[in-house]
């Protein structure tokens, strides 16, 4: 399915641009990307953060239908990666909603809830999603600020503009440890089952909290996938970057380029590349059999059958052939756009007044060699040929060899428009469209130096947000996500499967895109979080103990009724 139209509408309205101020220092990189091997293996990383880990409570309120708590705690990271952390950063707020009365003693379910992008403070996750659970299905909520949003937001940050690439891994460190806090003190209070949810970049934040949590935990993971990296290389997200900034910086500061950029891997480009290889396969052998015919006919000397030559050949001795060169010495005294194209190495038509234009300066040349040479012979080769140095050798590639030659004979019965529109071969297989239609090129940076800031990005990324980076959830079977069709903001096709890493993980799928699955679907996202619950339940609380519960129940009612 085409990405979805809407998200790349909703996105070109919103005008902040994200990592204004570059990648981040290179020293905080390399300590995040050292930090990331650690807090990626599930027995270290639940090390870190201790059982009884201080959390200040600051409000308690009992309204009509539920129960609010508040609290604050400084963030675990701070402890391990001193300075890393702005200081309005450093303090984890937190808002717990609780029923009035739990239903069952030994069910006392509560999901922490992660912010998505622009998602700021409690009352947009209170109001859409965990009021109404605690409504539908009397199931607890614990809404997390998220660091650099609300009241963790650094004063000079406009919106949710993050102003350097570090800061998203300082966001996503945060997240995981503070869920682990959070998660801890939920045990310590006697709650559970737990569970941890979140929509878009909530959703791969809570993935990633999920991994290193020691226990069965329920996951749902709405609008989201296996990386960070195709977001922020491919989706409608990647044109809110600010990539002149991290491309000046990536290549002026030798620390990236040299150090950093050995420091991370891609994950998925085997995938990507077999993925290719399966889907256009046919395609590539065809391709492989005409270069190898190609090859044979420079070796032999002999022309392609593409090449119109054997008229010349037959009808014209050897001598009498005359040969003119179209280089940039330009004897033919042709036009600068009409010589540009015969030159060029991307494959164009010529439009009608190039066609005359070019027809005409040949029958010129012609005239002027008859007058020249005293013969009548109406025999001319043209040869369309890059200028060669004059130092260079005699060997050459096969590129520089594969010339073509376009053939022109007034009495021959070959149309004008056939000789005129005859391409310059490129020197690959893979056709490429015209120059006149080229549009301008965003983030698929075809020149060099881009790549290779792109290629960085999309390191980095999977280093500290590939789930296949990170340990695999305690109990996959207690795992519901959420995924729109046709998601222009989180693009899945270059990416591994939720499947393939996680065994036994179940993925849903909307046909919608990702504003539109937003916005119409809370109510589905609702439905996944109380199924896996349940699924949390059944394994909680033994089938035996759920049916002698049930037929104690019924007996009261009956003594009851007498």
């Amino acid at each position: 399915m085409p990405p979805s139209r809407l998200d790349g509408l909703y996105r070109s309205l919103l005008l902040t641009k994200f990592f204004c101020k570059g990648w981040g220092k290179p020293e905080n990189l390399e300590r995040l990307f050292a930090f990331r091997k650690i807090i990626s293996n599930r027995a270290a990383c639940s090390k870190l953060v201790p059982q009884d880990y201080p959390i200040e409570i600051t409000k308690e309120e009992v309204t009509s239908d539920c129960k609010i708590v508040e609290g604050r705690f400084k963030t675990p990271l701070e402890i391990y990666l001193p300075g890393l952390v702005p200081d309005v950063v450093q303090n984890a707020h937190f808002q717990v909603l609780l029923p009035l009365k739990w239903n069952d003693e030994r069910f006392k379910p509560i999901c922490i809830h992660l912010a998505g992008t622009g998602d700021h403070y409690f009352w947009k996750r209170r109001n859409l999603i965990a009021k109404p659970l605690l409504k539908e299905a009397n199931l607890g909520a614990i809404i997390l600020e998220n660091p650099f949003y609300g009241a963790r937001k650094p004063k000079d940050q406009r919106a949710s503009s993050l102003h350097n690439v570090s800061d998203i891994f300082v966001m996503g460190g945060c997240l995981v440890l503070e869920s682990l806090v959070l998660l801890n003190w939920c045990e310590r209070n006697g709650y559970g089952p737990l569970g941890i949810t979140g929509l878009s970049m909530g959703g791969h934040m809570a993935s990633l909290a999920a991994t290193n949590w020691p226990k069965p935990l329920v996951l749902v993971p709405c609008l989201s996938w296996s990386t960070a990296s195709s977001v922020f290389t491919e989706g409608v997200m990647s044109h809110s970057i600010n990539w002149d900034v991290l491309e000046t910086q990536y290549f002026s500061d030798g620390n990236y380029r040299e150090h950093l950029s050995k420091m991370v891997t891609v994950v998925d480009d085997a995938f990507v590349a077999g993925q290719s290889f399966i889907k256009n396969f046919n395609q590539s052998v065809e391709e492989l059999k005409q270069d190898i015919c190609q090859t044979d006919d420079l070796i032999n000397e002999s022309p392609s059958p593409d090449v119109n030559l054997t008229v010349i050949r037959d009808t014209t001795p050897e001598r009498e052939q005359k040969r003119i060169h179209i280089n940039r010495r330009n004897v033919l005294n042709l036009s600068e756009p009409l010589l540009n194209k015969l030159l060029s190495d991307v494959k164009c038509e010529l439009n009608q007044a190039e066609i005359d234009e070019l027809n005409l300066k040949i029958q010129l040349a012609l005239k002027n060699y008859k007058e020249e040479n005293k013969t009548d012979s109406d025999k001319l080769i043209l040869e369309v040929k890059a200028e060669e140095p004059a130092e260079a050798l005699p060997s050459k590639s096969l590129g520089a060899k594969i010339i073509e030659f376009i053939s022109w004979s007034n009495s021959a019965n070959v149309s004008s428009n056939e000789v005129a529109s005859a391409p310059a071969p490129s020197p690959t297989s893979t056709e490429v469209a015209p120059l006149e239609k080229r549009k301008p090129i965003d983030t698929t940076k075809t020149r060099w130096w881009e790549r290779e800031a792109l290629q960085f990005m999309r390191g980095m990324m999977d280093e500290c947000t590939h789930l296949k980076n990170f340990s695999v959830p305690y109990d996959t079977s207690l795992i519901i996500a959420v995924c729109a069709k046709d998601d222009a903001y989180i693009p899945r096709d270059s990416c591994s499967s939720l499947e393939d890493i996680w065994p036994g993980a179940e993925v849903r799928y909307l046909d919608a895109g990702h504003v539109s699955a937003y916005v119409l679907h809370q109510k589905l996202f609702r439905s996944c979080i109380v199924e896996a619950f349940e699924r949390a339940r059944k394994k909680l609380i033994p089938e035996e103990d759920q049916i002698q519960e049930v037929s104690t129940g019924a007996t009261t009612n009956l003594e009851t009724n007498k």
